[in-house]
C-alpha cells in the first residue's frame, strides 16, 4: 500500500451534542458502554493497515488527549502513532480553526514531515466498519485525484446529505447540498451499473430497496498534491465548499459503501444508536474479531449481577447491579445500580473511578448521593453522563408525557431526552 496518512477531524464545539460536550471534545464522548467516539475511525484506520494518524481538534481536548495517550501505543517497528493537533498560535497563524478544511490547511507543516502519497480524511463522530484500504486501492486504480465515500440513502434521508451523481466510470458529475424534499432530483438516482460495480464496496448482499441516492459520508481520499492544491485558497469546509468546487473541476470519484453507517452527531442519533447496540439484532456488530473496535484496556473486574431482571441491555466492565430491573439500556463502566432501581431506555456512561469507603462517609456527611444509581430510583428515556450521582427514590422521565427541550436546574432536555450532566447530582426523592 502507498504511504497513507489518516486525518481524523474532531469537529468544533460539538453544539449538537451539548451538554455531552460541555467538558470534553466531541470525539471523546463515551459510547457503547465502554468506548469513545474517536475509537471508531481510529480502529477502522488500524484495521485497514493505516497506523499513522493525526486527530485535529480545538475544544476541550484534555480528556481526548488522555484517552489517546493511554490507549494507542504502537511498538517501534510499526512506525505507528496517534497524535492530537490542537489549534495553536504560530508566526503564520494565530486564530482558531475556521472549519474542517481550515484545520487541515493549518497543519500541513506537521503532515508534510511524514511525506504522504495520499491522505485519508475521516470524521470523528460516525459509527461504521470499513476497509479503508479497499477504498484507497480503488482510488489509485481509477486515477482519481479525490475519492468521496458515499452511502445509499432514501429520498427522505437525502435532505440531510450532500447528494452525489456519478457516471459509469464512478466519476462524480453533480453535487447538491441537502436538497429540500420538494426539489426534483430524480435524475441523480444511483444508476444500475454502479450498484454492483468495481466502484462499490459490496459489503452487503444488495443495496436496500428505496435507497436510490448517494449521500456523502464525509470520508475522503486525496492524492497528497491534490489536497494541497484544493486548500490553496480561503475556503474553510470540506463538505460544503472544497468537495463541490473540486467536483466542478473534475477528477473526483465516488466509492459506494453499502454497509452500516450512522452519523451520531446529535443527541437523538447518539441515544438511538446506543440503544440499538443492545437490541437482539443490532444494526452494528461490535462482535467482529477480524475488525475489532479498540479502546482503552482498563483491567477492570467482570461485572456482577445480583438477582436482576435484564432485557436487551449491555453492561461495561466493573459494574455492580443489585436487584434491579434493566431494560433496553446501556450500563457504562464502574456503574453501581442499587437495590430496587429500574432503568428503561437509559444510556448510563458510568464512572471514571470507584469511590472509597472514606469518600462514601464524606458523601453521607455532606448529604450527597454516591456515584451511581441509588436505591428504588427509576428512570427512562434518559442519558446519565459520567460520575453522575442519582440519589434514592429519584424518578426521571415519568412526570410528563412530553418533555420540552431546555436547560433546567441540574439537568437538560434535548429531543425529549433527559440528560444528567457529567458530575451532576440529583438528590434523593427528586422528581424530573
Amino acid at each position: 500500500m502507498h504511504n497513507i496518512l489518516s486525518i481524523i477531524l474532531g469537529g468544533g464545539k460539538g453544539t449538537r451534542l451539548y451538554p455531552l460536550t460541555k467538558e470534553r471534545a466531541k470525539p471523546a464522548v463515551p459510547f457503547g458502554a465502554k468506548y469513545r467516539l474517536v475509537d471508531v475511525p481510529i480502529s477502522n484506520s488500524i484495521n485497514s493497515g493505516f497506523k499513522r494518524m493525526y486527530v485535529v481538534t480545538q475544544f476541550n481536548s484534555t480528556s481526548l488527549h488522555i484517552h489517546l495517550n493511554s490507549t494507542y501505543i504502537f511498538d517501534g517497528f510499526s512506525r505507528g502513532f496517534v497524535e492530537i493537533l490542537a489549534a495553536e498560535q504560530t508566526f503564520e497563524t494565530s486564530g482558531w480553526y475556521e472549519g474542517t478544511a481550515d484545520a487541515v490547511r493549518k497543519n500541513f507543516v506537521h503532515f508534510r514531515t511524514q511525506e504522504p502519497s495520499h491522505y485519508v480524511i475521516l470524521s470523528g463522530d460516525q459509527l461504521y466498519r470499513m476497509n479503508l484500504a479497499r477504498m484507497v486501492q480503488q482510488h489509485v486504480d481509477s486515477g482519481a485525484s479525490i475519492t468521496v465515500a458515499a452511502t445509499p440513502v432514501t429520498r427522505e434521508a437525502a435532505v440531510g446529505f450532500g447528494v452525489l451523481c456519478a457516471d459509469s466510470r464512478g466519476r462524480i458529475t453533480e453535487f447538491t447540498e441537502k436538497p429540500p424534499i420538494d426539489t426534483d432530483i430524480s435524475h441523480m438516482r444511483i444508476p444500475d451499473h454502479l450498484r454492483s460495480s468495481s466502484h462499490s464496496d459490496n459489503t452487503g448482499a444488495y443495496i436496500a430497496e428505496g435507497k436510490e441516492y448517494l449521500g456523502s459520508m464525509g470520508i475522503y481520499v486525496f492524492n497528497a498534491a491534490a489536497l494541497e492544491a484544493s486548500l490553496d485558497n480561503e475556503l474553510t469546509d470540506f463538505g460544503k465548499e472544497i468537495i463541490p468546487a473540486e467536483i466542478e473541476r473534475g477528477g473526483v470519484h465516488a466509492y459506494i459503501f453499502d454497509g452500516f453507517w450512522e452519523d451520531i452527531g446529535t443527541i437523538k442519533s447518539f441515544y438511538d444508536t446506543n440503544l440499538n447496540l443492545a437490541s437482539i439484532n443490532p444494526d452494528f456488530n461490535f462482535y467482529d474479531e477480524d475488525m475489532p473496535i479498540y479502546t482503552h484496556k482498563r483491567d477492570l473486574p467482570a461485572s456482577k449481577f445480583n438477582s436482576c431482571t435484564i432485557k436487551e441491555s449491555l453492561a461495561g466492565d466493573g459494574c455492580v447491579i443489585t436487584n434491579a430491573n434493566v431494560e433496553r439500556s446501556l450500563i457504562g463502566i464502574r456503574t453501581y445500580v442499587e437495590d430496587g432501581a429500574s432503568l428503561e431506555g437509559v444510556v448510563c456512561m458510568g464512572a471514571d473511578y470507584y469511590e472509597t469507603a472514606e469518600h462514601k462517609r464524606q458523601n453521607y456527611g455532606a448529604g450527597r448521593p454516591e456515584i451511581g444509581i441509588g436505591k428504588h430510583s427509576r428512570m427512562r428515556n434518559a442519558i446519565i453522563d459520567k460520575n453522575a450521582r442519582i440519589g434514592e427514590g429519584v424518578s426521571i422521565g415519568y412526570e410528563y408525557a412530553d418533555y420540552h427541550d431546555g436547560d433546567y436546574d441540574g439537568y437538560y432536555v434535548r429531543d425529549g431526552i433527559i440528560i444528567i450532566p457529567k458530575n451532576g447530582a440529583i438528590p434523593s426523592g427528586y422528581v424530573i
